[in-house]
Order: structure tokens, then sequence, then C-alpha cells
């Protein structure tokens, strides 16, 4: 080997030995400190429907796909919302290394509700519960205010098994018809969440059928929650994250540019800092995970 090529060998060797020790030095002192991002996923799966299924976006045909895209993600926290037995079998299949937590959609047989899944080796679960959004909330599948159907939230806390530390994790699919149930439901998500102190973290994932200036987003915001998008990419509208299985054509329909409503979200109360957030765009051929986008936030507290 020439001289030159030598050095100038020995300089990218020293420079990739120097970056693998910051790396290594920083995953040590993130591991010491807690402050090792944690990433969150909030996934409106889309249920399972005859419809679908003739055009060709029944879970069957798009399962594969929908586990690919959330697997690509590498996740440690993750909202479902719409998805039934089916769904959360072949998930936790795909995805053995999470444990999961949802409540009954019937009271029959178990038919998981908004479920929560997280990496069982990351974090140790404390406890779990959840509770019906209506004026009987411990009354299981029961509903209020006109709401087409009976909506949940379920919650768990966990620790960080790195650093010690708590937080709770809330998931909820507010209601799509009724305007009141949707602000209800929020106002008591809000109600369920302020008496834990201001230090402990909270995280809030879901489908709200509701825009930033539905009454449903304002009571959560005046309730002391924030949207981890807003918190990197400022106030302004960021674009449908329901496209109805047509991804961007969907928008052309509202104006051809992309800007719309965004009705699924990723809030966050507490000593929390947003590091990323994203809306997730990814298909295949034409096809798409679900009729939402998926999004995605990374945090550190």
């Amino acid at each position: 080997m020439k001289r030159r090529s030598f050095l100038k060998y020995l300089g990218l060797a020293a420079s990739f030995s120097g970056l693998v020790r910051t790396a290594r030095a920083a995953t040590e002192t993130a591991a010491k400190t807690g402050k090792a991002p944690h990433k969150i996923l909030s996934c409106n799966v889309r249920v399972d429907l005859p419809q679908d299924n003739k055009a060709g976006d029944g879970w069957q045909h798009r399962r594969a796909l929908c586990a690919d895209v959330i697997q690509g993600q590498q996740a440690d926290l993750i909202g479902l919302q719409e998805a039934q037995m089916k769904h959360l079998q072949y998930l936790k299949e795909r995805m053995p290394e999470y444990d999961s937590y949802a409540l009954s959609y019937a009271l029959d047989d178990f038919r998981p509700a908004n479920a929560i899944l997280y990496r069982r080796a990351r974090y140790e679960l404390i406890s779990c519960g959840g509770f019906w959004l209506s004026q009987t909330p411990h009354v299981a599948v029961s509903k209020s205010w006109d709401s087409a159907s009976p909506r949940l939230a379920n919650w768990v806390a966990l620790k960080d098994r790195r650093s010690g530390k708590e937080f709770r994790f809330w998931n909820t699919h507010l209601d799509h018809i009724s305007h009141e149930a949707r602000a209800k439901g929020a106002t008591m998500i809000v109600q369920a969440s302020e008496p834990f102190p201001k230090e402990l973290p909270q995280f809030l994932t879901g489908d709200m059928n509701a825009h930033v200036n539905h009454e449903a987003i304002k009571n959560y915001l005046a309730g002391g929650w924030r949207d981890t998008y807003q918190a990197v990419h400022g106030p302004d509208e960021p674009g449908f994250t329901f496209h109805a299985f047509q991804g961007p054509q969907y928008a052309q329909r509202w104006g051809g540019k992309g800007i719309g409503r965004k009705i699924d979200w990723i809030f966050y109360r507490g000593p929390v800092k947003t590091l990323a957030a994203e809306i997730i765009r990814d298909g295949k051929n034409g096809r798409y995970p679900s009729d939402h986008y998926f999004l995605s936030a990374t945090v550190e507290f």
C-alpha cells in the first residue's frame, strides 16, 4: 500500500474507531441517565370488513404489509386502534418480542379493543386498566352522548428497565359520529390523567376522529396534553391521516396539495422532550397497510 493511501486508511480507521467509541459512550450514558429514546407508534389498522375484502384491502390481503410497516419502525410502544383478535394474534406472531394489554369489546368472549403493545425486554408492567367513555365508565361496553358504538380508554403503567423510571401510556379511539361523545370522551381522559404527579411522563395515542380545531382536541390541550407532531413541526396542518386506502390520491379530492386534517394523534404530558415525529405514509404497489396513515414519535424523559 502506498504511503499516502496508508495514511488515508489510518485516518479513516481512526475516524471510524472514534465514531464507535462515541456511539458506545452515548449508549452507556443513555442507559445510566435514563435518556435513551422511546419510540411510540399510533396505528389504526382498520377493522376487517366485507367491502374491503372485495376491493382487495381486507386484512388477509394487507396483513403482511401492515406487519412489515410496523416492524420497520422498531418501536418500543404501540397503540393500536380497530385491532380485532385476528389482527392482534397475527401482529404478535410476527412480533413476539411484544407483550400486550387490552380491554374486551364484548361480554361473551374476549375481543381486544385499543390494544397496547410494549417491548417485554425493555419495560416491566406495573399495573394496567381502563374505563368506558360514558356516563357509567365502569360498566363494560356502556356508551353515552349518542355515541355510535361503545368507546374506551386503556392504560398501562410501565417501568423502564434501563433507568427504573415509571410512566403511563394511554390508548383510545373516540367516536366517529357524535361530536359530543368525542368532546366528553376527551374530557374524561384528561380528568383521569390529571391526578398523577407532574413529574410522571404520560403518553396518549389514538384515532380521535377530530382535527386540531375540534372541541375534543381543544379539551386535551386545555387539560395539559401536548401534541408530539406540533412540538417538532409547528402548528401547520400536516395533511390527512385518514386516506380511505387511497394514499396521496385521497388528498386530490380536497385541493390536490395533500394539506388536510390530522385526526390521529400522539400526545404527551409531563417532563417529556419530543425528538422526532412523523406521519408514516408507507405503501407498496398502490396498496396501504390501513385506511389510516400510522404516526410515530420519538421521545425522551
